[in-house]
């Protein structure tokens, strides 16, 4: 029987070839039904995508995926989306999400020892330190594949970085914050998880190079790690508030959200500082709604687990394990555009 065709599957799967097309890429615009119709047949017929697009291994893949704070809403989302897709997915046998004890290497560290022999590729959440980087190379060399969300972790030789360009998604958020106040002079608060993430260094950098060009009129405070504490952040926003009654903006790169909203609930909304979040997610959504927020940047939950896996899964069927960088663009969230609870449904089904 000669190769499959893109037509072929179709055909099996009684889908379009756009559909197809889009299923086997792992690009967004297709159903869980249809993709999994798609994968079903391509794997029926002894198909592998072509050259230029992701290849997918011939045999169900075990998959492990490493994430802290899995009390933390974005995670929380994160771990969801992997679950659901997974499962809907015949190339992959088995997808475990460990959630890491915390995240300093030894989190890491100890995770990866404890890693199934059977694993053939890890998705990793976790700090830009040395000793992760040895961790991971060591796990590359045993024969592993691994990629990278949310922040990446560069010199390594993980197979791909799953996520927004965040030096882009820092200088989106610094847009947002210079527009919204213009000629206005006042200053801003910079809250980070940890500057051991990549990611959050990468957008405190492009915030700082936007609002130092564009809108020196702003004066940018020295950026605080907080890692990721609902209650220090709570505390120290409240301080600022009291220090600084000029202060007219909070940007906010990683986690602690509910703190920053719990300190400016009293505040009028005609004063409350302007707030710029990352990741959109119930509670962030609710916020917006509620105007306790005005803007979030959002790297689509979904979409980074749903492309963690397809590029995990194309890394172990091809000899080359680094693969092209395809970030996930940005999107910028408001009151006005929040998603809707169609909208919801219509992207559970992506």
């Amino acid at each position: 029987m000669g190769r499959a065709t893109i037509k072929g599957i179709a055909a099996a799967a009684g889908v379009s070839t756009a559909t197809v097309d889009r299923a086997l890429n792992g690009r967004p615009g297709v159903s869980s039904a249809n993709r999994q119709r798609v994968l079903v047949a391509a794997r029926d017929l002894g198909y592998l995508p072509s050259e230029g697009m992701v290849l997918l291994p011939s045999k169900p893949a075990e998959l492990e995926f490493l994430v802290p704070f899995d009390h933390n809403a974005f995670m929380s989302d994160i771990i969801a989306y992997l679950t659901e897709f997974a499962a809907s997915l015949p190339l992959v046998k088995s997808c475990k999400v460990t959630p890491l004890s915390g995240i300093g290497p030894k989190a890491l560290t100890a995770a990866l020892e404890n890693l199934s022999l059977y694993t053939q590729g890890v998705g990793i959440i976790a700090t830009d330190h040395v000793e992760n980087r040895r961790s991971i190379t060591a796990l590359c060399d045993a024969g592993v594949r691994v990629v990278t969300l949310a922040s990446d972790i560069p010199d390594t030789p993980r197979s791909a970085y799953v996520g927004m360009d965040n030096h882009v998604a820092g200088k989106t958020a610094a847009r947002l914050m210079g527009m919204s106040h213009r000629a206005r002079r006042g200053k801003i608060a910079v809250f980070l998880g940890s500057h051991d993430y990549h990611g959050h260094r990468e957008r405190e950098a492009g915030f700082r190079e936007v609002m130092s060009r564009k809108y020196p009129n702003l004066k940018l405070l020295s950026a605080i790690e907080a890692g990721e504490d609902n209650y220090r952040l709570q505390d120290i926003t409240e301080r600022l508030l009291e220090c600084h009654p000029n202060l007219q903006g909070i940007y906010c790169i990683g986690a602690g959200r509910k703190g920053i909203v719990a300190a400016t609930n009293g505040v009028a909304s005609e004063k409350r500082p302007f707030i710029v979040m990352h990741d959109l997610t119930k509670n962030s959504a609710a916020w917006l709604a509620e105007n306790r927020i005005d803007a979030v940047v959002d790297q689509n939950a979904r979409l980074v687990a749903e492309q963690a896996i397809i590029r995990l899964l194309g890394s172990i069927a091809t000899g080359t394990p680094l693969l092209p960088t395809i970030h996930v663009e940005p999107r910028i969230i408001l009151a006005e555009n929040l998603p809707t609870p169609r909208d919801a449904m219509s992207q559970r089904g992506r």
